[in-house]
């Protein structure tokens, strides 16, 4: 990896230079101006956002309406009009021919119409890409109380989140997680090793200013491990020519203490553009009725990002930096067997590692005790797009270092692992004509893992990914083609490991030597493809389809490891044989956006040959297998089959079109096939979901308080009946309804936002659950009441406060 820092370090040293011997702007830039009105009165409509999504960059309107950007480059360009209460319009301009477009917004109740970007060949509305798309707005964002960017987004149908405690979260799409779904951040994939059961995103919440979440293998841009689908994490645009501005957040988290707050600040001076941030978050322990206040169950969180670079006429240029550490800690779930209170680890008078009840001043420590993580994630991205006449170069070239060490004693790791990870992207997008729009590129990887630490899990290895791939589009009229096929090779190398009888490290010449892990050398090929239509049956009606196959490759996990998972609490052992997995998935939805009613019906159907899970061994005498002291899984394979579905009704009758009453409905039916009932159900596979809830939005409480809302949930989640039962991998899990509540506006003075002031209550009722898809259900029993597990967080009640700052004025 010596030739990965070298090439990094030459990127970063060079970039000045590179950017600077880049054209300037010439007789080539284009501009444009214009004027955003209402529709109905004709008035101007000030703060309205325009916005090109290719481009990252844009403008707002003035006091009268009007508008004027210029450094674009002499090509079509998808526009995308926006203001909240209007409906979104997106536009194709040809600014070779035009330089004065006027834009008119109709009021809305609901946002429709929204740009996606993910896995397209260009900015394209929602309801005309035949992948299932869906938008977390940064308004959504701001209205949830999560304790991590998985948790914020986690409400939406179709996604749902693995967790250990309240501090780690994986995300699941359509019953699908762990590899199999590909995390965008910053424009490059996110790699944390995130085959591990409590291995999180490392991705700073406060940083994500929207969530696009696309459903299925359809986008071939991402390669293997997009089988489930892809969530980008999207950050803000860049601020218009001549304005300084940023935000300070905070947020009071009353369950588990948390305490979070941001520092966000960005410019842009001629096209030289600049971000900055930095955050925070700790929180002590979470509580609930029947465990109290579960021990071990807090975290702490830094970040900090920066982003420089340079919007001209010949497209952009930006470095990205970022630094992320986590330290959560580890609940196990512990109990002192007479009173079922949770005991911590202490050193007894003798020397001896012992256990003691744990105390209050444990649970109010935001200092995270043994066992837990300490997890740093350290990115540079550079990020380009050139014009070159009607067509498009792409490139991004990234770096990525995750380093996690897992903690048996306060001062001693024993897990260790360093994963440095290089991305490359490259794609050349063709000069659009009659409509048609094609794309071709490659991108992939390189990785190199080491073991750091005394303990051992998987082995050390070496991968590389290559990948080709080919997007066609055509518009006709009310109808959208889209098409492509994806190659993909990915060579992986595992290394042997011999260690002696005292657990340390040796060479295979040692005559004591055992060998912990055997040398592999595995390539994986596999052909991706999608082709899908949609049909804009009338102007409020649409209905989409989609036909695609995916591909995945078994991460080092699946193939090598051998050893315990200090935070699963399994033994975990790997097969150097399996397959990889492919999958043939149909989609099929049908939507419709209305004055009074937006909703859509997205179905679907997957079939997953080789699907990879673990499963618990038993012993000869028919209990548990155990291997130091904990239950021992091994991962196997078989063909999977899923289907389901989500439903989304909004319902916001006139005259009350301020009036919404919201109901989404998910579900997953899994199973594995020629299997006995024990072992048909695939394992973590949601319960159905059905999430209801009425809301009101108030456009003007008074003359100093605006666009407020409030809104009351409920979130029903169905017993879980359907487990892998076999060899007790898995419990059923009973079904629960919880209730939430939400409020708030914005304080304004003189048409200038001073605050914005979110509440919101979940769980209110406090209800004690849990989570099927929980790793902490499957605790240590409580033997004084008789219950298996720990349970998920009780009520929490979460005010978020956001402060802009804006430096414009004085700067002109």
């Amino acid at each position: 990896m010596q030739k990965t820092f070298i090439l990094l370090a030459a990127i970063l040293g060079l970039f000045p230079r590179i950017v600077s011997a880049l054209p300037t702007d010439n007789n080539i830039s284009a501009h444009l101006k214009g004027k955003v009105i209402e529709k109905s009165s004709g008035e101007a409509l000030p703060g309205a956002s325009i916005y090109f999504p290719d481009l990252k960059t844009g403008t707002i309107t003035q006091a009268d309406g009007t508008y004027s950007i210029d450094k674009l480059p002499a090509s079509k360009i998808l526009v995308q009009v926006s203001l909240i209460g209007y409906q979104l319009v997106g536009q194709t301009i040809d600014l070779t021919k035009t330089a004065t477009c006027d834009f008119t917004l109709e009021e809305t109740a609901t946002e429709i119409g929204e740009v996606v970007v993910t896995g397209q060949s260009g900015g394209i509305q929602q309801n005309r890409t035949p992948s299932q798309v869906a938008i977390v707005p940064h308004n959504q964002l701001l209205q949830n109380a999560g304790t991590n960017i998985i948790d914020a987004i986690a409400s939406e149908p179709g996604v749902s989140q693995v967790t250990t405690g309240a501090g780690i979260s994986k995300p699941v799409i359509r019953g699908l997680g762990y590899n199999r779904v590909v995390v965008i951040n910053d424009g490059v994939r996110q790699e944390g090793q995130q085959w591990g059961d409590e291995h999180g995103i490392e991705i700073d919440e406060f940083g994500v200013d929207r969530v696009e979440i696309l459903k299925g293998p359809a986008s071939l841009a991402y390669g293997s491990d997009a089988m489930a689908g892809v969530l980008n994490m999207i950050s803000a645009p860049t601020v218009p020519d001549g304005v300084i501005r940023g935000n300070i957040v905070s947020n009071y988290q009353t369950n588990n203490g948390l305490i979070g707050y941001s520092g966000d600040l960005s410019g842009n001076k001629n096209g030289l553009i600049w971000d900055s941030r930095y955050s925070g978050k700790l929180a002590h322990a979470y509580e609930n009725k029947y465990d109290g206040p579960v021990f071990n169950s807090g975290f702490r969180e830094n970040a900090a990002s920066a982003t420089i670079g340079f919007n001209r006429s010949w497209g952009y240029s930006h470095l990205h930096l970022s630094l992320y550490h986590l330290k959560p800690g580890m609940v196990e779930g512990e109990r002192d067997s007479l009173t079922g209170k949770f005991v911590k680890p202490v050193i007894l008078p003798n020397g001896e590692k012992g256990t003691a009840i744990a105390t209050s001043s444990d649970f109010n420590s935001y200092q995270p005790r043994a066992p837990f993580q300490k997890i740093s994630h350290y990115k540079a991205v550079w990020d380009n797009s050139f014009f070159i006449g009607q067509s498009n170069v792409q490139t991004t070239i990234g770096f990525q270092q995750n380093q996690r060490k897992e903690y048996e004693d306060p001062d001693a790791y024993g897990l260790y692992f360093l994963l440095n990870t290089l991305n490359y992207d490259l794609r050349y997008n063709l000069p659009s004509a009659n409509n048609w729009k094609i794309s071709f590129g490659t991108n992939g990887m390189s990785q190199q893992s080491k073991n750091k630490g005394s303990e051992f899990l998987v082995p050390a290895y070496r991968l590389f990914d290559f990948g080709l791939y080919g997007i066609v589009s055509k518009q006709l009229d009310k109808v959208d083609l889209s098409g492509g096929l994806r190659y993909d090779q990915r060579v992986e190398k595992g290394d042997a490991l011999y260690l002696d009888e005292t657990e340390k490290v040796t060479s295979a010449a040692d005559p004591n030597a055992i060998q912990r892990f055997s040398a592999f050398d595995q390539t994986f090929r596999g052909i991706s493809g999608s082709l899908g239509a949609t049909w804009q049956v009338s102007g409020a009606t649409y209905t989409k389809v989609n036909v695609s196959r995916g591909f995945r490759a078994p991460n080092i996990a699946e193939l090598g490891s051998n050893g315990v998972h200090e935070g699963t609490l399994r033994y975990e052992i790997g097969d150097p044989e399996l397959k990889p997995e492919t999958s043939l998935q149909f989609d099929w939805g049908i939507g419709m956006n209305t004055h009074h009613v937006s909703a859509e019906l997205d179905l679907f159907h997957n079939t997953v040959d080789h699907f990879i899970f673990a499963h618990k061994l038993n012993s000869v005498a028919g209990g548990d297998s155990l291997r130091e002291e904990v239950p021992v899984f091994k991962f196997s394979s078989g063909k999977a089959h899923l289907y389901g579905g989500e439903l989304r009704i909004d319902i916001h009758p006139h005259p009350f079109d301020w009036l919404h009453f919201e109901n989404t409905f998910s579900y997953v039916h899994a199973t594995l096939a020629n299997q006995p009932d024990s072992s048909r159900w695939l394992p973590l596979t949601p319960a159905p979901r059905w999430i209801s809830g009425i809301r009101a939005d108030i456009a003007r409480i008074n003359r100093f308080i605006g666009n407020g809302y409030i809104k009351l949930g409920i979130d029903h989640n169905w017993s879980q009946e359907h487990v892998y039962a076999a060899y007790g991998t898995e419990t059923r899990t009973p079904g629960y309804t919880l209730f939430d509540l939400g409020a708030g506006a914005d304080v304004v003075s003189e048409h200038k936002t001073l605050c914005s002031v979110y509440i919101s209550v979940n769980n209110l009722t406090n209800t004690t659950y849990q989570n099927h898809l929980s790793r902490l259900k499957y605790g240590e029993t409580n033997y004084t009441t008789g219950r298996t597990g720990v349970y998920n967080m009780g009520r929490n009640v979460s005010f978020k406060l956001i402060i802009p700052v804006d430096f414009t004025e004085s700067h002109n």
